[in-house]
C-alpha cells in the first residue's frame, strides 16, 4: 500500500481550559484551548510539512464539533475521528504554577476519548502511514486499550515506525501499577521513545536518568530514546551514543504542549533522516530544532494552535547563538 501519510496518531482529543486572567468582577477567565497530546504532536509535524492523520473519539456536542473544525483548520486528517452518541467530549482544566508547570483536573469519568473501540479503528489510515504514534492515555480503560493494541498490531504488520510518548497523567489512573503496565506495553512496540525526566524515574525506580534509560535499553532494545528535561534541554540515546543539547532561555508562561511539540519535531526529523544510520551530528541537530519548538510553545497559551513555524524556530536558534 502507498505510504502517503507521514504520521498517524491515536489517543485523546480534548478541550484544555487554561487560566487567562480575571474579569472586572475578579472572577477567573478561562480560555478554550483545543488539545490532547497526540494532536498537539501532529499539529507540530504539520507545521514542518508532514501529512498527518488522527484516530480518536469525541462526543456529539459543541466541544466535539469545535475539535473537528480545529483539526480541519490546522490540516490534520480527521477521517479517523469517531463520535460517541452518549458520552461527552473530554475536558481538562489547567492550573498554571509560578514556574509555568501545570496541574490538571480532568472531566473524564468517562470521557468520549475513552469510548474508542476496536471497530472504530480505521486500519487503512495506519497502513498508509510511515509512522504510528500513541501514548498511555488510550490505555486507561480496557476497551480503548483493546483499540490501541489493534492499532499497534496493524502498524507493526504494515511496517510503520512506531513512536511512543507515555505522557503520564497520574490522576487518570485508578492504580499507578496499571500505568506502569501500559508504559511497558508501549516500550515493547516502539522504535522511537520520547520520555520525560519524571517518567523515567517513575518507571525505573531510580533517580539517575542515564541509569534509568540504560535499564530500558537493556530490557527493550528501543532503537532511539529521547529524554526531555524541561528547560534544561534534552538527551538522545542511540546505538551507544549519548547526545545532550541544552534548552533555550525564553519567557515561559506555561508548558502545555511543550513535550508534544518536541515529539512532533523529532519524529518529523526521523522521517526525513531515517532511523538506521543516524550520526551524532544528526542527533544534535534533531534535538536543537526540537528544543527550539518546545521553548516557543512555552511562551504561548494553548497547544494545537500554538505550534511554531519552522522560520520561528530558526529565528530563535540564530538569536541564541
Amino acid at each position: 500500500m502507498r505510504k502517503d501519510i507521514d504520521i498517524v496518531a491515536l489517543g485523546e482529543l480534548l478541550i484544555d481550559f487554561a487560566e487567562s486572567g480575571t474579569s472586572e468582577n475578579g472572577n477567573s477567565l478561562l480560555e478554550v484551548c483545543p488539545g490532547g497530546a497526540p494532536c498537539n504532536m501532529l499539529a507540530m509535524a504539520k507545521k514542518l510539512g508532514k501529512e498527518v492523520a488522527f484516530i480518536g473519539k469525541v462526543g456529539r456536542d459543541n466541544f466535539g464539533n469545535l475539535l473537528r473544525s480545529v483539526l480541519q483548520d490546522v490540516g490534520i486528517n480527521d477521517e479517523g475521528l469517531a463520535v460517541d452518541e452518549e458520552i461527552p467530549t473530554t475536558l481538562a482544566f489547567v492550573h498554571t504554577l509560578e514556574d509555568g508547570d501545570r496541574e490538571f483536573s480532568f472531566y473524564r469519568n468517562p470521557g468520549a476519548d475513552m469510548m474508542l473501540r476496536p471497530e472504530d479503528i480505521k486500519t487503512d489510515l495506519i497502513e498508509r502511514a510511515k509512522v504510528f504514534h500513541f501514548g498511555t492515555l488510550s490505555m486507561t480503560d480496557e476497551n480503548v486499550k483493546a483499540a490501541t493494541v489493534k492499532a499497534l498490531e496493524t502498524a507493526k504488520n504494515a511496517g510503520c515506525i512506531i513512536s511512543f510518548d507515555p505522557n503520564l497523567r497520574p490522576p487518570l489512573w485508578d492504580d499507578l501499577e496499571k500505568a506502569k503496565e501500559a508504559m511497558r506495553l508501549g516500550f515493547e512496540y516502539c522504535d522511537v521513545l520520547k520520555i520525560a525526566d519524571n517518567e523515567i524515574q517513575f518507571i525505573s525506580g531510580v533517580s539517575d536518568y542515564d541509569e534509568g534509560i540504560q535499564m530500558l535499553i537493556e530490557e527493550y532494545d528501543i532503537p532511539l530514546i529521547l529524554l526531555t528535561l524541561g528547560k534544561e534541554g534534552s538527551t538522545a540515546y542511540y546505538k551507544g551514543m549519548r547526545v545532550n543539547v541544552p534548552g533555550y532561555k525564553v519567557n515561559t508562561i506555561e508548558t502545555t504542549g511543550a513535550g508534544d511539540s518536541f515529539c512532533g519535531s523529532t519524529v518529523s526529523q526521523v522521517i526525513d533522516r531515517g532511523l538506521d544510520n543516524l550520526t551524532q551530528n544528526d542527533l544534535r541537530e534533531m534535538l536543537t530544532l526540537s528544543n527550539g519548538a518546545a521553548a516557543i510553545v512555552t511562551t504561548r497559551k494553548g497547544a494545537i494552535r500554538s505550534m511554531p513555524e519552522l522560520e520561528e524556530i530558526k529565528e530563535l536558534q540564530l538569536a541564541s547563538k
